[in-house]
């Protein structure tokens, strides 16, 4: 054992210093200091832009979506108001007495009677009895005055964002008639059905109606408001 170890070398390792200037780190071929050069750089710059661009795109077509879906869900809610206001018997504020009238909303897109679009539509009260009772919006404009008594509109909502009301149709079954002309659809308590006027003869007489709102730009989006004539109110 003893012989084994006179045998063994030991050396003592001293650590050797050299100028920061001379010492040069390597592993392998390539250089540890060894930074980007233009092609690479280039490279990297083209996939960020490419990945930015996919990004953008994706997003204004999920935002297109959430819109009109906002849009679809208030002209809904505003239709469960006027029902809800009917239902409870709510007084109308501008009329010159106090009565418990119908609610409703009225579409005009063609502009057919008041110069109306495809980009508002009105919730009003319809004033029978002091009015002959035609449930539909009888004012002579669209909505230019909101104060006066005995005005039956209540509010003039404008749609934004690029989006609009691209039509109105009625269902039976599986055919479909457009409706151009306005459309009226009120409420009268103490019933939850919705009453529709227009001059289609046969407007009460659909499975529903359809009203579609649609957006413009490089990816449109659609969605569908479902009113019945039971009252029931469907987005899609």
């Amino acid at each position: 054992m003893i012989s084994f170890l006179k045998k063994l070398k030991v050396y003592k390792l001293k650590a050797i210093s050299y100028p920061s200037s001379k010492v040069k780190l390597t592993t392998g071929h390539g250089k540890l200091n060894r930074g980007m050069t233009y092609v690479e750089l280039i490279v990297v710059l083209s996939i960020f832009s490419i990945m930015t661009s996919v990004v953008l795109f994706n997003y204004k077509g999920f935002q297109a979506k959430v819109d009109i879906k906002v849009l679809a869900n208030d002209i809904a809610l505003k239709i469960v108001e006027a029902q809800k206001s009917s239902i409870s018997g709510k007084l109308n504020i501008h009329a010159s007495v106090d009565w418990k009238p119908s609610y409703g909303l009225y579409f005009d897109l063609q502009g057919i009677l008041f110069g109306g679009n495809n980009k508002q539509f009105i919730y009003f009260a319809d004033l029978y009895p002091l009015l002959t009772p035609d449930r539909q919006y009888s004012d002579g404009d669209f909505c230019s005055s909101v104060d006066s008594p005995d005005v039956e509109c209540l509010d003039r909502i404008d749609i934004t964002k690029g989006n609009f009301i691209s039509q109105i149709e009625g269902y039976s079954g599986s055919s479909l008639t457009t409706i151009k002309d306005p459309l009226s659809i009120t409420f009268k308590r103490p019933d939850s059905s919705a009453v529709f006027f227009s001059n289609d003869p046969d407007i009460n007489k659909y499975d529903y109606i359809q009203i579609t709102i649609s957006s413009s730009g490089s990816s449109p989006s659609k969605a569908y408001i479902k009113v019945y004539p039971s009252g029931r109110i469907q987005i899609d």
